[in-house]
């Protein structure tokens, strides 16, 4: 990882708190020492909750605590007093997260708001007091129902990076360059395979003041979906891109077959990847004349928009932001 500071997978323990126990007190006064049970409640035990944080972009702050254990409820008291509640844990994580059971793999909860609270771990409720339990017939019970146990289990978070647009392509295929060109952020960027490590996100200034957000996606290599290179880590972060910009340099090989390789190992990966708007661009086509851009357009698939781009010569970049922001707005409506 760049300078470890992005962390976008956590294993965590949790335990959410056992409820406090019933209390089985008798109530016995100065004038009346058989005045009846007065044993109160206990307090329910604290609760892990997931809140959003748009302020957070990575799980950093969570990797030095891995164990996440919530309060537990106090025991009711006489004079029918409920026992306190135990203190709530609340975890703020970036938007974009989703927490699953380890065990089961299931999605439990995905955050995707500022702000937004979820309940993941439940605590245990409280037990109820003697009082709760006396009847006509039975009007001294000296029994108290005990709390119930928290939650304990190993948990996941995954980030899935939330951006408009997602750069698709296998390393060194120029998308960090472009990231740079076209907004403020500076990723690395050298003439070898993964440079990019890590997931860069930049904001590209468009007309009128708009703006939408790119993701710079660490490269894909052919067995990607079946975990080969960096596999899962990072291909899940494409599923919360609303559109895909495909990026293959000038001097491949075969245009056609890379863009095919890129797109199954997105759909081996998830197949509803592919109901993604898509747009493919030809990057470094500054060291490309007219004739051969016409050769390798026909090559092309037809059924995708292409278009021709430079990051160094500047070349394309304006229309580039134009037809992605046509599909943006578009897929608002």
């Amino acid at each position: 990882m760049e300078k470890g500071n992005f962390v976008d997978y956590i294993r965590v323990f949790c335990r959410s708190g056992n409820g406090g126990a019933g209390s089985a007190h008798m109530a016995r006064t100065k004038y009346n020492p058989k005045a009846g049970p007065d044993g109160g409640d206990g307090g329910r035990g604290g609760h892990i909750i997931l809140k959003g944080n748009q302020q957070l972009w990575t799980l950093l702050h969570l990797r030095y605590h891995k164990n996440i254990l919530a309060e537990h409820g106090q025991p009711g008291n006489k004079n029918n007093c409920t026992g306190r509640e135990g203190k709530d844990i609340i975890i703020e994580v970036p938007l974009g997260t989703v927490a699953r059971d380890e065990e089961t793999g299931e999605v439990e909860i995905e955050i995707l708001e500022d702000g937004q609270e979820e309940v993941w771990v439940k605590g245990g409720r409280g037990g109820l007091g003697n009082q709760n339990f006396a009847t006509a017939t039975n009007q001294a019970p000296d029994y108290a129902q005990p709390g119930e146990p928290g939650i304990e289990a190993w948990k996941l978070l995954e980030l899935k990076i939330l951006a408009d647009v997602g750069l698709v392509g296998f390393p060194n295929a120029g998308k960090s360059t472009l990231l740079s060109s076209i907004s403020a952020a500076k990723p690395k960027i050298d003439n070898y395979a993964f440079t990019t490590l890590t997931p860069q996100l930049g904001m590209v200034q468009y007309r009128d003041e708009r703006s939408f957000c790119m993701a710079d996606l660490p490269g894909i290599i052919e067995g990607a979906s079946e975990g080969k290179g960096l596999g899962h880590r990072f291909l899940r972060h494409i599923e919360r891109n609303a559109a895909l910009l495909f990026l293959i340099p000038a001097d491949s090989d075969d245009h056609a077959k890379e863009y095919e390789v890129l797109l199954n190992e997105l759909e081996q990966f998830n197949p509803e990847l592919l109901n993604k708007e898509r747009i493919l661009a030809i990057s470094k086509s500054d060291m490309l004349d007219d004739e051969l851009k016409e050769a390798i357009a026909a090559t092309l698939p037809k059924d995708i928009k292409h278009m021709f781009i430079s990051s160094v010569a500047n070349q394309g970049l304006t229309e580039l932001k134009d037809e992605l922001w046509k599909v943006l707005t578009e897929e608002v409506e």
